[in-house]
């Protein structure tokens, strides 16, 4: 007799979650292909047969004040869910990213015996140290994105596996920018200026004025400079009135999504700290790190940070190769200021070229394949 399918509970929260899910399920559908897929996801993980109960920015709530605004129905979520699984018990559950909502649910599902894994290591090497803890409690596998974290996890006696980073396969090495600037209807002598203010609301909502704000200085420097905004869709009429508001609606091209088109056709970024960092040194591009957020929200964090770095890019490189403005720092002006500096620093672009290379050969694996098999181990076990 035939075994019933596999099931698989995953949940992934904002939009970099969900592409890192979507990565995922390719591994888990090439090595199971009649698995069954339910949890929380968006239309990257959908696409490839998902059950979402629940859409994946529903979770997309970043800084203390923000969580707590939401905090009733983040919770009322999880509960739910927790019960769904609970009654109807999947195989083994996956945790991408977003730990604050998963590490608590995925101990209590270890606890009633459902094998869990987690994709994405949070950044106890950077703030919360002391969480470790928490996630041995919680977690019977760790499949780790980026070389060092396997250490951590092994003098912890916790089971992990370096799977490399996914973006790094699926970005090419060599990203073509005159097939990307045609997409968009851009010239191949045109300046580029990318702005990616962040996947969530509340990141779009402090930052996305600053960054339009220091268009005019750009501009006053360059001004046939292009702007060009990738939108997340339900974000896109948030940004549309901002672009408003800042008189700059005529300055700027908004484009759905297509941010990756959008970082293989740009000169710069500006970029909200995040995925989206490490997504424009994949291709290879020059950036300023932007973020802004709630004060207190601020104090709390910067007070738990572990290292001088808070971008992507510099953590791995271990040195400021690209510059942060973050908070009261993060002004038009400096915007404008270290935006030009790049346009201004061919020598600086072409070096900075060669270190984001190297990188991405480190962090080049097959990821869907090295985490399939992880996976395939846990359910052995």
């Amino acid at each position: 007799m035939s075994q019933p399918a596999l099931r698989i509970a995953l949940v992934a929260g904002e939009t970099s979650g969900d592409l890192l899910g979507g990565l995922l399920l390719d591994g888990l559908k090439a090595r199971w292909p009649h698995a069954q897929f339910v949890g929380i996801g968006g239309a990257q993980m959908i696409k490839r047969g998902m059950q979402a109960w629940w859409p994946s920015e529903k979770l997309a709530v970043r800084g203390y004040l923000e969580v707590l605004r939401h905090y009733r129905e983040i919770v009322g979520i999880r509960d739910q869910l927790k019960s769904r699984l609970l009654q109807d018990k999947p195989d083994i559950f996956i945790g991408i990213d977003a730990p604050d909502f998963n590490l608590d649910l995925e101990r209590d599902l270890k606890n009633a015996g459902i094998k869990t894994a987690h994709f994405v290591s949070p950044s106890i090497w950077a703030w919360r140290p002391e969480r470790i803890q928490k996630i041995v409690q919680s977690v019977d596998q760790m499949l780790c994105i980026f070389p060092f974290e396997k250490k951590l996890y092994d003098e912890a006696g916790l089971p992990a596996t370096y799977v490399g980073h996914p973006l790094a396969g699926v970005i090419p090495m060599q990203p073509d920018r005159a097939a990307a600037r045609s997409l968009l209807g851009l010239s191949e002598t045109d300046t580029v200026v990318a702005l990616l203010p962040g996947s969530r609301r509340d990141e779009v909502k402090y930052l996305i004025s600053r960054l339009f704000e220091a268009l005019a200085g750009i501009e006053s420097a360059r001004s046939a400079t292009k702007f060009i905004v990738p939108c997340i869709p339900n974000l896109q009429a948030m940004i549309e009135q901002a672009a408003r508001q800042a008189s700059v609606a005529g300055k700027v091209q908004l484009v759905q999504a297509q941010s990756h088109t959008v970082l293989a056709a740009c000169n710069v970024a500006i970029v909200a700290s995040g995925t989206a960092t490490l997504e424009a040194a994949l291709f290879k591009r020059p950036m300023v790190i932007a973020y802004n957020m709630n004060w207190i929200s601020w104090q709390i964090m910067r007070r738990k940070k572990l290292q001088p770095w808070v971008g992507l890019p510099n953590i791995l490189c271990g040195e400021f190769v690209v510059p942060e403005l973050l908070q009261g720092d993060c002004t038009p002006e400096a915007l404008a200021r270290e935006t030009l500096a790049w346009l201004q620093s061919p020598e600086k672009i072409s070096a900075l070229e060669q270190r984001f290379a190297a990188l991405h050969t480190e962090l080049q694996r097959n990821t869907p394949e090295l985490a399939a098999h992880a996976i395939e181990e846990v359910l052995s076990r």
